[in-house]
Parts: structure tokens; C-alpha cells; sequence
């Protein structure tokens, strides 16, 4: 239900995503700071390494910020939802911008070292959030009359399986960057630069699902399922063609790249081992995030959280024993590289349209997508 307001859109929907989000983000930053001994002695670093004390306190600061990435994170996905992706990149990108001026005055003019850049990121995340919420005021009322115009209940219904399959992420990476850290602080800082410079690039790709997520998601509710099909093989060939691109430059640049990180040559030599991996994972990266973007686009939610979990699961136990054998090496697989499909058959009689199960099934009937996109991955 909307209504305008002044000029403004009036969708308790939107209110109800920043309440949830704002609370989502205590609740996460009153973890963190409370059980930053726990989750430090679950990734391996004991009271008798040199990275507790400034581990903890870094968490510790970095903790305040989540209130506004969450905040920050659902107002964006409002924009997509209002087909703005213009005003996200602006006010985000001003966040970032603020990060770089103020993490060397901080760092080292203050000298305040770490905490500085722990501060310096918590202030741009904070800006950021703000740009936001004022640039979408001017879009919409923010707070309804009544609270019972709130609508918690079909968020709390999709966001508790999406919760789950980024509970499977943040697990799947954090046991990763725990047996890192068990190999040692240069293990640990190789495998931090691997796994930043990977995440960097792959989120290249997010612009590419960002995008289908909003066209799909116009077309599928006017049942313009012709639409559908277009806006999905578009966006995932040019998504495949995007990736093979990264993966090349990424081989090409990346011991360039890694210096930026660190000039340790014992470092460079353990991050030059993972320079396949990273370039070469690229292109299913792309397809990956394009598919999550598909299926939000249709509000098929269950089955990107139920295969998510499912990978993050057989990933998990893969970690917790690949190092043994393979060392750091091991740890390179946790990302998500397993690109799969829910069958799905769609009648059409008299103009209306049957459902029968995933509402991205159209893929399965044809010939020309499977040879194009889904062989060449195997």
C-alpha cells in the first residue's frame, strides 16, 4: 500500500526496512563488542599472539559502525527497488572518498595506527549513511503515522532465509580467515590480501545484478515473461564476457596490485601462489552474483538461501581439513564457485500463467542457453 505525501511516496515498506535495519545493526554491534574474546579464539589468535590486543580493540571500534552499513545497505536496496542506481554510487562513493582523505591524516598524522583507520572507516560509513537517508527523505516519508502501517512480518519472513544464507557466508569466509591465521601472521596477511583483492573485483560483477535485479523484477510483475527471458540472457553473457575480462586483467596486474598491500617479500611470495585462483574464479564470480540478482529480481528468496547454505556447508567442511593437507593453498577454496539452477515449468493457457515451481525455469527448455552459458563451466 502508497499513497503521496507532499510530493513524496508514502510506503510503509520503506520504513519498515530502515527500523529493521538500524536494529539488525545494534544487535550486530553489541556482539561484536561483547563476544570479540569468543570469536577471536575461534579464529585462532590466543591471548599469546601479538594480533589479540590489537585485534580486539580494532573489532571493538570497528563494531560501531555496523548500524550504519546495515542502515546504509537497505537503503540501497530501496534505490534498486526505485530503479536509482545513480544516487547510491554518488553518496557511497562520497563515503569512500572520505575514508581515503581522513585514513592517512588519522593514521599517521595523528599517529593513531590501527584504531585510526578503524575510526577513520566507522566516520565514512556514518557519512555515507546519512547522504542516504537525507537524499531518500526527499523521495519518500521515512516514518509512517501509525506504527501499525508497518510492515514487519513479510520482511522478517524473506529477510530470515536471507539471513541465513549471509550467516553461511560470513561463516564459510570467517573459518577461512581463522585457518589462515592458524598458519601464521604472514599466512595471515597473504591470505588477507588474496581474499580483499578477489572480493574487490568480484563486486565488479554486482553492478551487472544490481541492474538485472531491478529490470526482471519490473518485467516479472507485469507478466512479461518475454522480457524476462531477454533481460537474462543479456545480462548473463555479458556477465561471462565481464568476468573472462577481470580474470585477464587480474592475471596480467595482480603482483602490481599486491604490492599496493605490502612490500614483505615473504608475503609477495605467498600471495603470488594464489594468483590463479583469484583471476581464474572470476568468471563464475560473475555469473554468481548475476544469479542471486535473478532470483531477487522474482522473489524467489528460499532457493537462493537454500543453495547458499548448501555450498557454504560443503565448503565449511572442506576448510576444516584442506589446510592440513595443502596448507594455505587449501584455504583459497572457500569462495563460492558451485553455479546451479532450479528447474521450473511454465504453462500459458489463455493468456494466463501457470506457476509450478521456480520462477526462472524457462532456462531449462533451451538448447541454445545451455550450450552457450552452462557447458563451458563444466
Amino acid at each position: 500500500m502508497s499513497s503521496e505525501s507532499g510530493g513524496r511516496k508514502r510506503l510503509p515498506s520503506i520504513s519498515s526496512a530502515i527500523l529493521l535495519a538500524a536494529a539488525i545493526g545494534v544487535i550486530e554491534a553489541s556482539a561484536l563488542i561483547l563476544g570479540s574474546e569468543i570469536l577471536l579464539s575461534i579464529m585462532g589468535v590466543s591471548h599469546a599472539s601479538t594480533m589479540h590486543s590489537p585485534a580486539k580493540l580494532f573489532l571493538s571500534l570497528r563494531a560501531l559502525g555496523a548500524p550504519a552499513v546495515v542502515v546504509s545497505l537497505a537503503i540501497q536496496g530501496i534505490f534498486r527497488g526505485l530503479k536509482d542506481t545513480k544516487t547510491p554510487l554518488l553518496y557511497s562513493g562520497l563515503g569512500n572518498i572520505s575514508a581515503v582523505l581522513l585514513l592517512p591524516f588519522l593514521v599517521y598524522s595523528l599517529n593513531l595506527g590501527l584504531n585510526g583507520a578503524a575510526l577513520a572507516t566507522i566516520a565514512s560509513q556514518y557519512l555515507g549513511m546519512f547522504l542516504l537517508l537525507w537524499s531518500l527523505s526527499k523521495r519518500a516519508v521515512l516514518l509512517p503515522p501509525k506504527i501499525e502501517d508497518l510492515d514487519f512480518v513479510g520482511y522478517i519472513k524473506s529477510g530470515g532465509m536471507l539471513l541465513g544464507r549471509t550467516l553461511s557466508v560470513l561463516i564459510t569466509m570467517t573459518l577461512g580467515t581463522a585457518m589462515a591465521a592458524r598458519q601464521g601472521t604472514i599466512a595471515m596477511a597473504a591470505h588477507q590480501i588474496c581474499l580483499q583483492v578477489w572480493l574487490a573485483v568480484s563486486l565488479l560483477s554486482d553492478a551487472l545484478a544490481v541492474s538485472a535485479q531491478a529490470l526482471i523484477a519490473s518485467s516479472f510483475a507485469k507478466l512479461d515473461y518475454e522480457k524476462v527471458k531477454e533481460v537474462t540472457y543479456y545480462v548473463l553473457k555479458t556477465g561471462l564476457l565481464v568476468g573472462a575480462a577481470l580474470a585477464l586483467l587480474l592475471f596480467a596486474s595482480f603482483g602490481r596490485i599486491a604490492e599496493l598491500f605490502s612490500k614483505d617479500p615473504m608475503v609477495l611470495q605467498i600471495v603470488g601462489s594464489g594468483v590463479l585462483f583469484v583471476s581464474a574464479s572470476q568468471p563464475i564470480n560473475a555469473l554468481a552474483f548475476i544469479f542471486d540478482g535473478l532470483h531477487f529480481g522474482v522473489s524467489d528468496f528460499s532457493y537462493s538461501a537454500s543453495s547458499m547454505i548448501t555450498v557454504g556447508a560443503i565448503s565449511s567442511l572442506f576448510l576444516l581439513y584442506a589446510p592440513k593437507v595443502f596448507g594455505l593453498p587449501g584455504i583459497g577454496f572457500e569462495s563460492r564457485s558451485l553455479v546451479v539452477f532450479a528447474p521450473e515449468r511454465t504453462n500459458i493457457q489463455d493468456d494466463s500463467i501457470i506457476k509450478e515451481a521456480e520462477p526462472l525455469g524457462f532456462l531449462e527448455n533451451n538448447a541454445a542457453f545451455i550450450n552457450l552459458i552452462i557447458k563451458p563451466l563444466w
